[in-house]
This record gives C-alpha cells, sequence and structure tokens, in this order.
C-alpha cells in the first residue's frame, strides 16, 4: 500500500506493507543509513527517530502510524554536520564503537527541543533506554549540557515544521 512520508522535511510516497517498521522503509527503501538497527524490540534506542519532534523507536513504529507527520533522521538534523549537538559529540570525542551514538544523538535532540537547559536529573530520564555497550555515558551527558550552552535555544528539528 502507498504511503506518504515526509522524512527530513522532503514528501516522499513508499509502496510497502503497513505494518512495514519504520526503521526498514527509513534504511533500505530510502536509503537512509544514520537510523541503526540495534535490538529490533525498542530497547536499545540506537534506531530512534524523531516523529512529530518526539524521540521513538523506529523498530517499534509500523510505516502505517507515521505516514503524513513529520519525520526526522540523523540526517536530518544538519545537512553539514553543524547542528549543537552533533558538533558536541566531535569535540568532547564521545563515541568509541559509535554503534549507538545516532540513537543517543536523536533521543538528545528531542530533549533540548523540549528543554533548552536541561539537568543532569532531565537527562538520566531522556535518554534513559539508549544503552551504550562501550559506556560512554558520562561524555553522553557532557556533550549534552556542553550543546545546551552552545545556544540561546537548539533548533527544534521536525517539531518547528510540524506547527
Amino acid at each position: 500500500m502507498p504511503y506518504t512520508l515526509n522524512v527530513n522535511g522532503k514528501s516522499t510516497t513508499v509502496d510497502v506493507p503497513g505494518d512495514m517498521p519504520l526503521l526498514w522503509v527509513i534504511r533500505d527503501v530510502l536509503n537512509l543509513k544514520g537510523t541503526k538497527f540495534g535490538c529490533g524490540i525498542g530497547q536499545c534506542g540506537a534506531c530512534t527517530v524523531h516523529l512529530r519532534g518526539r524521540a521513538v523507536r523506529a523498530c517499534q513504529t509500523p510505516v502505517s502510524a507515521a505516514a503524513n507527520l513529520p519525520i526526522t533522521t540523523l540526517e536530518g538534523l544538519s545537512a553539514d554536520g553543524s547542528h549543537p549537538l552533533q558538533v558536541a559529540w566531535q569535540e568532547i570525542d564521545v563515541p568509541q564503537c559509535g554503534y549507538c551514538q545516532a540513537g543517543q544523538i536523536m533521543s538528545a535532540a528531542a530533549l533540548l527541543a523540549t528543554t533548552p537547559r536541561p539537568t543532569d536529573a532531565d537527562i538520566d530520564r531522556a535518554m534513559t533506554g539508549n544503552l551504550c555497550r562501550c559506556g560512554t555515558y558520562l561524555r553522553i551527558k557532557e556533550a549534552i549540557h556542553k550543546a545546551a550552552a552552545a545556544s540561546p535555544r537548539v533548533p527544534q528539528t521536525a517539531r518547528a515544521s510540524a506547527e
């Protein structure tokens, strides 16, 4: 069945089964490889994207639930890697293996869109469910604080375009 998706500000129609996970549509149909497959059961956060500005697990979201709604992937945060989180991630040297980092950044971006100056407790709450096998949690928290301090207001991704 055809579904119209609005991914990173671009409208496209995909002809896939309605129960196909959004993750596979993003990766295999739209060929956007920033969103990662981790566990397939929504427990690790590697597949996190924004749906209407909210962090969701793409492996557990059927494409039918995302039709006609703004979707933002890691590629949609900024075309040139200049989003404050992407810059902070590089400056702090957050990743080790890097596999979970796209989901970590997307969860952090959703947090900063609603809480521009988060406390450690805010970060802990927002990032719960994003697992890092390498244990870079302290650097992740440091990068989120750095991104929050880098601008008066971190740009809202999909939420701003939806309003």
